[in-house]
């Protein structure tokens, strides 16, 4: 059923990011024991029934010894543990990695707390919020000043993705060593991975301004009914729509937006994006999560499925983000009821375990994916992330790149790699990409559904001559259902599932401060590739990938993509929003604005914190007016300090990237690089956040001029000798291309 059949993973997660490292895991076949405290998970939410589902159910006390006996024997016989708690936390209980690693030194050990285990912040009570203020999610209102809250659980979500991806790579790993590792992966770095080409920075050199047409014509338009749609201009077909709609003559005006506005008040949001699918170009109505859960294309995807829940009765949930065609995972049961495996688990630890699989190991791998050769086809940014991410785990990747566009956020997507610029609409262009395919194990692409297969490279024909290939096929709307051709870009497909409708709530729609669904939908493709690299390693057998930006941004939204009998939308959104609680919003102190995060019981503390008595048995209103007028009368260090020392998760709202870009421990940890690239000069870049003890990442060399390093690639399949005529001939290009 699934790539990871066999794999035991003993899962202490709690609230989001550990439960949805689990699930994705679960979904691709592990057999996941959940171990929550005797009360049953600590997040009541309805997100649940998603991130708990293919999972068994115990609850086990720990603090008592004959609890932590069973809990330290399904450790013992585990392949994989996750937990989310503050670093320490496992280690005061007695299952930290140490202890584990010595009773079982196959264990994959993947730990996800807010902030690092030698961040100065460890300690602090890192909430969602928390972190989301730390990281700059939650960009300042122009109008109010105020910062604004988005309800998705950005940074969580991406130390999952990345969890699972090092999860995979640290099993592969372990197939080719014998050995398991520690990994970690802070929510607080996790987030840098969603910045990506936001904190971009050519040092010496002014941000370049953006063209005229997609800067009209690139954003969100009311129309006729009152809906919403997002237009892209200036990426596909725009000359084409402007021609039909009249607008040739005058769309690159300078004082062309009144008549822009207008033109989309001629017809309805869905007149237009029926209208943009005839010309091919991108538009796609603003909706709802409510509307996306019921499209037909989401469910003909798979990315919504119907299932039936034992708590909320006939249920429509998230599907499975990453499929395979020979391993394709699937959701097996519903969310358990606490404790429902409880006698099977224990009867299970008292049969024998299973024998190892012994093979022939290579205790010399420095890198997870040392030796395995990518060719990366990608362009924009989901794609060449999948390839940068297998590229930060050791894998050898060529970069292969079109000479007639340009190259979008190269120095950011493109580090780690080698790049050959080459004419594949060339005969002779395409024998030498089949040379390349040779030795490959893996290509990734991110072209619509179609267009690879026209030009002779599609799974199925590079499958014809390498059964073995692993081929990922990365694009907006997946490669199954009604807009598997359509063309899209992280808007789209933020406006397709509702992200843009809640960030933006009753007004216009907004995008998320992020592009979140273009960097996650590039690491969980590599964790595609992981899961079918450690299949072929089993079976010698290849596969085909697929994820797309639509997929990401269904998982991104579990938490409330939930649709079941009495369902109420009452999450928070728009742009006035600061929190989902009074102990759990931002508030503004005399000199700037804070993040409270209090948690389930932390607004009992608060009475007792100096300064806050007046607190003390007010309804959950009184309490936010209070702490609104208390908290303007001290400064946000003051208040900060003050709660944290109380065991209260607080933490400044970082206002600008820039704060974080030149953080003294941030550059320390590697979460952004400074380094001379050729033709720029010196770049800030993120790097990595996930650690691994044993095979760990790194950021490889800076993005390579385009085209730059044709002579080592060609000499590697032994044509060196005719690099000077396929450059005459025009069929590899080594004096780059335009670079965005």
């Amino acid at each position: 059923m699934g790539a990871l059949n066999g794999i035991r993973v003993v899962d202490f997660g709690q609230y989001v990011a550990g439960p949805l490292t689990a699930m994705l895991l679960a979904d691709q076949g592990a057999d996941v024991v959940r171990i929550d405290p005797p009360g049953g998970p600590r997040f009541d939410t309805p997100g649940n029934s998603t991130w708990n589902r293919g999972k068994r159910s115990i609850l086990l006390d720990l603090k008592r010894p004959d609890e932590f006996a069973i809990a330290l024997r399904l450790v013992e016989r585990a392949d994989v543990l996750v937990e989310n708690f503050r670093p320490g936390v496992m280690d005061r209980l007695g299952l930290g990695y140490e202890a584990m690693r010595s009773t079982n030194p196959r264990l994959v050990y993947c730990s996800l707390p807010g902030f690092a285990s030698d961040d100065p912040r460890a300690g602090v009570q890192a909430w969602e919020g928390v972190v989301g203020a730390a990281t700059r999610s939650y960009p300042l209102n122009p109008e109010t000043g105020a910062p604004v809250y988005t309800a998705l659980p950005i940074s969580s979500c991406y130390a999952a993705f990345q969890g699972a991806v090092s999860i995979a790579m640290a099993l592969f790993a372990r197939a080719r060593n014998g050995m398991g590792q520690r990994i970690e992966v802070p929510l607080f770095d996790a987030t840098f991975g969603a910045m990506g080409n936001r904190v971009l920075r050519v040092h010496g050199r002014p941000p370049e301004p953006p063209a005229p047409i997609p800067s009209n014509w690139t954003r969100q338009f009311e129309c006729k009914d009152g809906g919403w749609i997002q237009f892209q201009a200036g990426n596909l077909n725009f000359e084409a729509f402007a021609e039909a709609v009249g607008a040739a003559d005058w769309a690159a005006g300078r004082d062309a937006m009144p008549r822009i506005l207008d033109l989309f008040r001629t017809r309805t949001a869905q007149e237009w994006e029926n209208f943009c699918e005839t010309v091919g170009t991108e538009c796609a109505v603003c909706r709802t999560s409510g509307e996306w859960l019921e499209h037909p294309h989401a469910r003909a995807t798979g990315i919504i499925i119907k299932t039936h829940d034992p708590k909320l009765g006939d249920l429509v949930q998230p599907g499975i983000n990453v499929r395979l065609t020979a391993t394709p995972g699937t959701v097996r049961w519903p969310a358990p009821a606490a404790d429902a495996h409880r006698a099977e688990v224990l009867a299970e630890l008292d049969s024998p375990s299973p024998p190892e699989r012994r093979a022939a190991f290579e205790p010399l791998v420095r890198a997870a994916l040392e030796g395995v050769k990518v060719l990366d086809l990608c362009i924009i940014l989901a794609g060449p992330t999948c390839g940068r991410t297998l590229a930060e785990f050791g894998a050898d990747v060529i970069k292969i790149d079109g000479p007639r566009r340009g190259v979008a956020s190269h120095n950011d997507v493109n580090r780690g790699k080698r790049s050959v610029v080459l004419d594949l609409k060339n005969k002779q262009g395409l024998d030498l990409f089949w040379h390349l395919v040779d030795g490959a194990d893996v290509v990734v692409q991110n072209f619509r559904k179609g267009v690879a297969e026209r030009l002779g490279i599609g799974y199925e024909q590079v499958r014809a001559r390498r059964p073995d290939i692993v081929y990922a096929s990365l694009n907006c709307y997946g490669q199954l259902g009604p807009w598997a051709g359509r063309p899209g870009h992280e808007q789209l497909a933020q406006a397709s599932t509702g992200m843009q409708r809640r960030f933006g709530g009753n007004g216009r729609p907004v995008l998320q401060p992020f592009p979140i669904n273009d960097y996650g939908t590039g690491f969980m493709g590599a964790y595609g590739v992981a899961l079918a690299l450690l299949h072929r390693r089993r079976t010698g057998q290849g596969q085909h990938v697929d994820t797309a930006l639509a997929y990401t941004a269904t998982i991104l939204q579990s938490q409330f993509l939930q649709s079941y009998e009495g369902k109420r939308w009452d999450e928070p959104s728009g742009q006035d929003t600061l929190g989902s609680s009074p102990g759990h919003r931002a508030y503004q102190a005399k000199d700037g604005w804070f993040f409270l995060g209090a948690g389930r019981d932390g607004t009992r503390q608060l009475e007792r914190i100096p300064g806050l008595s007046r607190v003390a048995g007010l309804t959950a209103a009184g309490l936010e007016r209070a702490l609104e007028e208390t908290f303007q009368q001290g400064t946000v260090v003051e208040w900060v300090n003050r709660l944290v020392a109380a065991g209260i998760g607080a933490h400044r709202v970082v206002e600008d990237l820039t704060e974080l870009t030149t953080d003294p421990w941030v550059r320390a940890h590697g979460l952004i690089v400074t380094r001379e690239h050729e033709g720029f000069g010196l770049i800030d870049t993120t790097g990595p956040a996930p650690r691994l003890s044993r095979t760990p990442v790194a950021p490889g060399r800076p993005a390579a001029r385009p085209g730059s390093d044709a002579p080592s690639v060609l000499a590697e399949i032994g044509l060196d000798g005719e690099l000077e005529r396929f450059v005459r001939d025009r069929i590899v290009f080594v004096d780059g291309i335009a670079v965005r």
